[in-house]
C-alpha cells in the first residue's frame, strides 16, 4: 500500500528518541496539504464508479464537524484521542463497506480509504502526552449511512479539519 506505506514512512523517519512526534508531517505543511487533495480525489472517484449499491449493513460515521472555538479550547492530547475515535470508526466503516461492494472501481476506492485512514491511526496511536498506557476509550458522536460516498466524504471532512488543524496546532510546538 504504498500511500500508506509512504505516509507511514515519513513519520518513521522522523520520529525523535525522546518523544514520537510526527515531525516531517506536521512541520512540512505540504504532506497534509497533499492527504487533503487525496481525500478529495477519492472522494471524486468514487462518485463516478458506476452502480454503487447501497449498504445493506449501514456504516457508523463519525461526525466530524466542530467549531473553532471548541477545539481551541482542548489540550492537543484531547483532540488526539478525538481523532483517533473519528478515524477507527472510519476504518470499521471502510471495511464494512467493502464486504458489501462487489464492484471493482468502489472496491478499489475502498480499500484505498481503508488504507489511507488507517495509516493516520496508527501513527496518531504512536504518540501521546500523557503517561502510562493508553488505550482507545471514546464514544464518538456517530450516524448510520447507507451511501457508500458518505464514507468518503467523512473522510474527506476529517482530513480538511480536525487533523489538519490538530497538525497546525502541532506545529507550533514541534517546528520551532
Amino acid at each position: 500500500s504504498p500511500p500508506g506505506l509512504l505516509l507511514l514512512t515519513s513519520f518513521l523517519l522522523h520520529v525523535k528518541e525522546d518523544r514520537a512526534s510526527p515531525t516531517r508531517l506536521v512541520c512540512d505543511n505540504r504532506l497534509i496539504q497533499k492527504y487533503t487533495v487525496e481525500a478529495k480525489d477519492m472522494e471524486q472517484r468514487v462518485g463516478q464508479c458506476q452502480a454503487l449499491p447501497a449498504l445493506s449493513c449501514p456504516a457508523v460515521l463519525p461526525l466530524v464537524d466542530f467549531t473553532f472555538q471548541q477545539w481551541k479550547s482542548k489540550s492537543n492530547e484531547t483532540k488526539r484521542r478525538e481523532i483517533l475515535c473519528d478515524l477507527a470508526l472510519l476504518v470499521g466503516a471502510a471495511a464494512g463497506a467493502q464486504g458489501q461492494v462487489t464492484e471493482e472501481c468502489g472496491a478499489r476506492q475502498l480499500r484505498q480509504l481503508y488504507r489511507h485512514a488507517n495509516s493516520f491511526f496508527l501513527l496518531l496511536q504512536t504518540f501521546s502526552w500523557e503517561a502510562g498506557h493508553w488505550e482507545l476509550s471514546c464514544s464518538p458522536h456517530s450516524m448510520e449511512q447507507t451511501h457508500i460516498t458518505s464514507i468518503f466524504l467523512t473522510y474527506r471532512q476529517l482530513v480538511q479539519g480536525k487533523l489538519r488543524f490538530f497538525f497546525h496546532d502541532l506545529a507550533k510546538v514541534l517546528c520551532k
